[in-house]
């Protein structure tokens, strides 16, 4: 029984019931109206981000030779055809992380530009103030990015309508992993089955828009059409989908392969096949030793700054309740060694036999607690400066004495106690502790951090397979906007 076309299917593709001339007319309408309102939204926040840039650069470093309005006025010139050069402003295409490597280059780009021009080594005082700009610019832009992206999300208007072609057993879970993350910037918009029925197709978040035969007619109506790589070949039950059918401006083959790095591929001629070079940057010994290099870098010139504010919140926890301010919990560290995490307390000191009297108490606690070990409600944590230590994380802050020790790294899988690591299965294990534990992660700054057991192995694994000092970065200026809401926290 062919499967039939939702005339609701999607805005983006209501237009498959005009006729041909029509429906291309309105279809290059709608893709440059989008792509019009997203470049300007992200050249403005751009300009925006180079005068706040330019005015820090001209407090911090004052520069001889130009005022902060030259400055920024030369700057603003420069930066919207250099990010346009790499690729910035593209409406689809780059993750969060590989936009963020991007921001650095073509800052990096500009600051070098602004160098040569300015004839440095003839006015080297002028070198702070140039380097202050390039490092605003990074930093600045890349939130300011954030943000415009933000309201174009609730906008409708971030992400390029997309198709996904295949079986739906394959591009349902693909399906709801991009419209989870819409940062990629890919919006699914319906599916294009190869499977002649549609039987058990009733819990796919997009709707099915047709059959391989209507394949060239309705991939021409999205911006990007993806073609599961497993269904190009015929198999039981289904017909092979030809590439050449496939008439979307932008097609991606997508290969879902576990164990895979996502970021980084490199791709190889073998003759006739395809191959896919793959490596595991965070076992590189070379690379480790980069990794510990930024942590005592940043690190230690934090906590000095930082151990006047530690002492005044620990005297404030021996208000609340009697006993020592810190303390040490035992945690599973790398190679399974056991770690001693240093915090604040902001708990109470019997918290303990507080938690299981609750849990005794409360069957419904209970399995939330068995599920994600938070509660929502925790009776352990003391009133209010324990809450406001968790809400802001102030009290991971003395672990920063566990990282100058090389106990932990400031990015990195959190160390977790026994208990909780029990509850994965001894392969993930394993690969967990096969890294250094992290004062921050990935899945403590996603928009999942809330998710269960099967979601943070789901990201630490994605952050061990693709790490990088770029994913390291992202994290780290991910992290504090997920402190300031308090993303995620108990």
């Amino acid at each position: 029984m062919p499967v039939a076309v939702s005339p609701a299917a999607s805005p983006e593709l209501s237009a498959a019931r005009l006729p041909p001339a029509a429906r291309t007319e309105w279809r290059r309408g709608a893709w440059s109206r989008r792509r019009s309102v997203v470049v300007a939204a992200l050249v403005t926040g751009d300009l925006i981000a180079v005068g706040l840039a330019a005015a820090l650069a001209a407090q911090v470093a004052p520069a001889t030779g130009w005022d902060a309005w030259e400055f920024g006025s030369a700057a603003a010139v420069l930066v919207v055809p250099l990010h346009a050069l790499f690729g910035i402003y593209a409406c689809w295409g780059p993750c969060p992380i590989d936009r963020l490597r991007l921001r650095a280059q073509a800052a990096l780009m500009l600051a070098v530009m602004a160098a040569l021009a300015l004839s440095i080594w003839h006015a080297p005082e002028n070198l702070l103030a140039i380097l202050c700009l390039g490092a605003g610019l990074f930093v600045i832009g890349y939130y300011m990015e954030g943000l415009v992206r933000l309201m174009l999300m609730r906008a409708g208007l971030w992400g390029a309508p997309t198709v996904l072609v295949g079986s739906p057993e394959i591009c349902g879970p693909m399906a709801r992993r991009l419209l989870r993350d819409p940062k990629l910037g890919l919006r699914p918009v319906g599916l294009i089955s190869n499977r002649p029925d549609g039987d058990g197709t009733e819990s796919l978040p997009v709707p099915i828009l047709g059959g391989l035969a209507d394949l060239p007619r309705l991939s021409q109506m999205a911006e990007v059409a993806i073609v599961t790589a497993a269904d190009l070949a015929p198999g039981e039950g289904r017909a092979a989908i030809s590439l050449s059918d496939v008439r979307a401006p932008h097609v991606v083959v997508s290969e879902n392969v576990g164990g895979l790095p996502n970021i980084g591929l490199n791709t190889r001629n073998l003759g006739g096949a395809l191959g896919l070079e793959v490596r595991f940057d965070l076992f590189r010994p070379g690379h480790l030793a980069v990794k510990r290099w930024i942590d005592l870098a940043v690190t230690v010139p934090v906590l000095t700054l930082a151990a006047p504010l530690i002492l005044l919140l620990a005297l404030a926890v021996k208000i609340a309740d009697p006993g020592s301010a810190f303390y040490r919990q035992r945690r599973v560290g790398r190679d399974g060694r056991e770690l001693h995490v240093l915090k604040l307390r902001t708990m109470y000191a019997d918290a303990e036999t507080r938690l299981q009297e609750h849990l005794e108490r409360n069957p419904a606690a209970r399995a939330e607690w068995e599920r994600f070990f938070k509660l929502k409600d925790d009776p352990r944590i003391l009133p209010v400066i324990g809450h406001f230590l968790r809400r802001s994380s102030l009290d991971e802050l003395p672990q920063l004495w566990n990282i100058v020790r090389g106990g932990m790294s400031l990015v990195g899988p959190r160390p977790f106690p026994d208990y909780h690591m029990a509850s994965f299965d001894p392969g993930f294990q394993s690969v967990r502790v096969s890294v250094p534990p992290g004062l921050t992660g990935l899945w403590q700054v996603s928009s999942r951090s809330g998710g269960d057991l099967e979601v943070q192995q789901e990201e630490d694994l994605f952050y061990i397979r693709n790490w990088s000092l770029w994913l390291d970065i992202y994290i780290l200026l991910e992290t504090f906007p997920a402190v300031l809401t308090s993303r995620g926290a108990r």
